[in-house]
């Protein structure tokens, strides 16, 4: 066993530097991988609550100070070092989530998509002008940021769900308040730095470790303007309605029970290798996986079949990679989540479903005390069975047959949840009426996890998402704005501003 004296502390980030905690309470963080105890993450108490938000207030005056040219500036100089050591970061993700170093930089990469949108941020915080509404008057729009910003960030992905919310935020002229999960928290204080070296300015990035002490911290504090967050939909809906009742605007996004619709037409080929990918990836902990492969008759049979061959191909290990290279798929974040979805399995084998392969009691060799399961596939399960339900987020992927498309349409639509959903077919003519009649706010069309470019918005529908507005894209510049309208009439006078003849620069 690790002692705690081995390993460090990891404190917050306040005032633009890292801070210890004096809270004396902190929390594990593991190594998915070995089990290991690699570090424990600062628990903040009211104090340091305090302390990260009035530094943040503080940044917010001076940030939001910034000329546009400024603040574009420091946006484009965080890319350009986010692009040149995202390795790092990678790292970092591998280290403490247990994700493969492939998986994490793809996170990031996705996040990095919308940095890049934000770079472009001029552009979408611009305000309106009607000249002349009536006689002398004009009618003009400018948008301005909130203030201080809460977002609240959870451990599936540590950097590429933060990035969808903190480079609008940022470039919009906002500071921000970052809770990372307690399971991996190092990523947010990377990020933290990176924004320093890049040149934002003291407080405007601030990283506040934690459990719910502060997130109901951020959620109460009436110095925090709207609050950002991802995670379980009872979570969302607790985030939403008490930031609400504080007077906030919320984007609070909620879990997911995601379907995949294969007709008969589909390229069953095709259709096995997406729903491994999308179902097993990150080892399901992920809120756009595949959770449930609705078979639309007679394909059931010939679809689990080419899943299963393409399960027992797959490379389980330590995401970091070794001598034999970086597996396909690497641990569960702890070992109470791995507990969590093994009773999942139990509940739908008792339901009277076949689990088909199963990947509980699954080990490592050499690492036999990390958080291990395996993909697990299981057939005929009950559409009443809480297995089928309820979100698992882990690697289990159920197949429900189904007789017509309706059916599985229906079946859909009939859930709690809206957030993402796919249809494989040939016929473009049932995806057009898939896409139309499905209630769901993400939709693939041959397309496994059809999550947004970052011009668009990520959200879903029903108890995926809660509160104003999607993530990122026009949305997000929307949420971290608000607009004043300006009516006004003046007379005409002659004004001039001198001579010369310079070429005019933005400064």
């Amino acid at each position: 066993m690790t002692s705690a004296s081995d390993v460090p502390v990891i404190g917050h980030w306040i005032d633009g530097a890292a801070r210890a905690s004096a809270s004396g309470r902190t929390a594990p963080v593991h190594n998915p991988a070995t089990g290991a105890v690699t570090g424990h993450v600062a628990l903040a108490d009211d104090s340091e609550i305090a302390d990260a938000i009035a530094s943040a207030q503080r940044g917010f005056q001076v940030w939001s100070g910034y000329s546009i040219a400024r603040r574009q500036a420091v946006m484009f100089a965080f890319r350009e070092l986010l692009n040149a050591r995202k390795g790092e970061l990678a790292a970092i993700i591998t280290a403490e989530h247990g994700k493969v170093r492939s998986d994490a930089m793809g996170e990031i990469l996705r996040g990095q998509e919308v940095v890049e949108l934000a770079t472009g941020f001029p552009h979408l915080i611009k305000g309106a002008y009607s000249e002349n509404v009536s006689t002398g008057i004009d009618v003009y729009s400018l948008k301005q940021p909130l203030g201080v910003v809460g977002i609240i960030s959870p451990f599936n992905f540590p950097a590429m769900v933060p990035m969808w919310f903190f480079p609008v935020a940022i470039a919009a002229g906002n500071a921000v308040v970052l809770k990372p999960s307690e399971k991996d928290p190092s990523a947010a204080l990377w990020l933290a730095a990176l924004w320093a070296e890049a040149g934002l300015p003291d407080g405007v990035f601030t990283v506040l470790q934690g459990d719910k002490q502060a997130v109901d911290g951020l959620l109460e504090s009436p110095d925090v303007a709207s609050i950002s967050f991802v995670g379980s939909t009872p979570i969302a809906q607790y985030i939403y309605e008490t930031a609400s009742r504080h007077g906030k605007r919320v984007q609070a996004l909620g879990g997911a029970k995601n379907h995949m619709l294969v007709l008969p037409d589909a390229d069953l080929d095709l259709v096995a290798d997406q729903a491994v990918n999308a179902g097993f990836g990150a080892a399901g902990e992920r809120c756009m996986a595949v959770s449930v492969v609705l078979a639309v008759e007679p394909v059931a049979d010939e679809l689990i079949a080419r899943i299963s061959q393409r399960i027992a191909g797959l490379r389980i290990g330590d995401g970091a990679g070794g001598a034999d290279g970086e597996p396909d798929m690497g641990p569960l974040i702890t070992a109470e989540h791995r507990a969590k979805v093994s009773g999942y399995v139990d509940i739908a084998e008792a339901d009277g479903a076949r689990v088909v392969v199963d990947g509980r009691g699954l080990t490592v060799d050499g690492n036999e005390d990390g958080f291990w399961f395996g993909p697990t596939l299981i057939d005929e399960i009950p559409t009443s069975s809480r297995a089928y339900q309820e979100e698992i987020f882990g690697p289990v992927l159920s197949v429900v047959r189904v007789q017509t498309f309706q059916e599985g349409v229906d079946l859909i639509n009939s859930g709690r949840f809206g957030n993402g959903t796919a249809i494989f077919t040939n016929d473009g003519g049932a995806a057009r009426r898939f896409q139309h009649e499905v209630q769901v706010g993400m939709i693939g069309i041959n397309v496994p996890i059809p999550v947004p470019v970052a011009y668009h918005s990520f959200g879903g529908w029903k108890a995926s998402l809660f509160g104003d507005a999607k993530a990122y894209g026009v949305h997000g510049f929307d949420f971290f704005t608000r607009e004043k309208a300006i009516t006004s009439r003046w007379l005409d006078p002659a004004l001039h501003g001198g001579i010369d003849l310079g070429f005019p620069q933005n400064s």
